[in-house]
């Protein structure tokens, strides 16, 4: 099973849960799964992300107030999908009897 395609993921650290929707080389049907996340730390993967608040400001102050309040909504977590595809791939070739069964569309 090689995964070539992420549709969907989402992960709670607190609880341990990764979830994710996927698309499997040669398939059209979507493929879910729902995989302790302490695997991914293990396996050595850093697959989550925090936007850095500084790269989308140009950071000559001159809008600082407007700044500051744009600050507090970037809280947002994002998943690197290439990082996330690899550990996907890795992970059913070292676990082949957790690989999930196929929806069918």
């Amino acid at each position: 099973m090689e995964i070539i395609e992420i549709i969907s993921s989402y992960i709670n650290k607190s609880n341990n849960i990764l979830k994710v929707e996927f698309q499997v080389l040669n398939n059209d049907n979507i493929v879910s799964d729902t995989i302790e996340y302490h695997y991914v730390e293990e396996f050595g993967y850093n697959i989550d992300m925090t936007t850095d608040i500084f790269d989308d400001y140009d950071m000559d102050f001159d809008g600082m107030e407007t700044w500051n309040d744009e600050l507090e909504e970037v809280d947002e977590q994002f998943i690197d999908e290439d990082e996330l595809l690899s550990f996907l791939n890795e992970y059913y070739i070292v676990f082949p009897d957790r690989k999930p069964e196929e929806e069918y569309n």
